[in-house]
Order: C-alpha cells, then structure tokens, then sequence
C-alpha cells in the first residue's frame, strides 16, 4: 500500500477535534507586533523603564510608546506593573507547596477562603489528584505546622492535604515569556 492513500481515512479538515488557527468562540486573541512585543520584554526585566528610554530602544516617541503601553493594559495584555520582593530578606524563610484535596461543591469556597490569606501567594486550580495547588511563604517551620493545622485543615471540604517545602529554586519567573 505504499504511497496510496488509505480509503475512507478522514481529512485533518474533517476531523472534528483537529486544532486549528481559527479562535475559540468567545476569545479573541491579542494582535501584538515586533515593538509590543520588545516593549513588554523590556517592562518585564524593568517595569521602572520610562516611556522615553523605551521609546529609544524600540524607535518610538515618548508618547507613541505611552500610547501602545496604554493599548496593552486597556486590552488586559499587562495585567500590573510591580516589583520582585526577595521573600528571606522580608523574614519568608519557608516556600511551600500545597496539594489540597477539596470536596468538589466546597472547592470555590475553599479557594476564595485560601485567596485572602497574606501567607498564600498562588492558588490554582488543577487537574490530577488534588484539587488546588497553593504557595505560600511563611516565616519558619512552626508557623507552617500552625497554618497547616489551624488553618488549612479547618477549611470546609478538605479531604487531603500534601505539602512540599521547597529546598532550592533553580529558576524563577514572574509573568510570561512572549
């Protein structure tokens, strides 16, 4: 049968999982050229930089990069502008990861509860065997033991609760990589 072609084989067009281009409904997907994209490489190293010294690398004027910045955040492209806090010179001497199993009808609760917590950096919501995945920083062991017991362990629907200490960070990143 070499390079016949397979009979009744459906078409990759055909096919009604086949991934293509087209957005889904509902999502319309960012148009961003070369200079959105230096310019959010740029904020994401320096979100300090002025509008005029980004401007100069990029070869725009002060307020066309004010206007494009404008356009990105209006567009909900940049979510915030912020800094990176180093969490041991601010006394976060322990990172932790939590795998929190959560009764399903509990787990929105449980979540928003967990979201107004200062401890808690990170809550997701995920596939696999737990329910969220949170981070945190806390300041020593007996506090994560306390958080862990008195807090977590108290919300409504917890069914399992894992925690992973992180040990060493390799690598680091806040936002994305466009």
């Amino acid at each position: 049968m070499k390079g016949k072609e397979v009979q009744n084989a459906p078409k990759l067009s055909d096919c009604r999982y086949y991934l293509s281009d087209a957005p889904i409904e509902g999502h319309v997907p960012a148009t961003l050229d070369e200079v959105d994209h230096k310019i959010l490489e740029l904020l994401a190293k320096n979100s300090r930089m002025s509008n005029a010294e980004l401007g100069r690398i990029v070869g725009l004027s002060r307020a066309a990069t004010r206007d494009r910045i404008q356009s990105m955040v209006d567009r909900g492209i940049i979510e915030q502008f912020t800094i990176s806090v180093n969490p041991l010179k601010v006394g976060k001497e322990i990172s932790v990861f939590f795998e929190v199993d959560v009764e399903p009808e509990k787990l929105v609760e449980t979540a928003e509860i967990l979201a107004k917590r200062h401890e808690v950096t990170n809550i997701y919501q995920m596939t696999g065997p737990s329910s969220l995945h949170c981070h945190g920083l806390l300041p020593d062991s007996s506090y994560l033991e306390a958080f862990t017991q008195k807090i977590l362990y108290a919300l409504p629907g917890i069914k399992n609760v894992q925690t992973h200490v992180l040990l060493r960070r390799f690598k680091s990143r806040t936002g994305i990589r466009i």
